[in-house]
């Protein structure tokens, strides 16, 4: 992930070829209006999932390492390629995010040692 853009109120982060803009809560009074959410999403009323490229482990470490809590997790979860492992956490605004990995693509299907039971609170 590469920081474009940020200032305050905006942040915009290259994301393997996507494009992430991020409104903070001043931006409402800075920018048109028209560019804006017609209903502004409130923290923690949103999540976001990033494929993590390597293994669960391994994105636990770098939530650790920049002191991140983890919410849940790992645990099985249904993603965008099918069955992967996840860990959910926090951004300081209480939005929730979730790295997910897909064991059979990246590592072959062995198995993933650590996993939680499935669990349906998150979804």
């Amino acid at each position: 992930m590469t920081v474009i853009s940020a200032t305050p109120n905006f942040h915009q982060y290259r994301l393997s070829g996507q494009m992430l803009n991020v409104h903070g809560p001043g931006l409402v009074d800075a920018t048109d209006p028209s560019m804006l959410a017609r209903l502004p999403v409130r923290p923690g009323g949103s999540d976001l999932c990033f494929r993590w490229p390597g293994d669960i482990a391994d994105a636990c470490a770098h939530l650790d390492r920049c002191g991140v809590v983890v919410q849940t997790g790992p645990c099985q979860r249904s993603g965008a390629r099918g069955a992967g492992v996840s860990v959910y956490f926090r951004d300081p605004d209480g939005t929730l995010l979730e790295f997910i990995t897909y064991p059979a693509e990246d590592r072959g299907a062995s198995g993933v040692p650590g996993v939680m039971a499935e669990s349906s609170d998150l979804g």
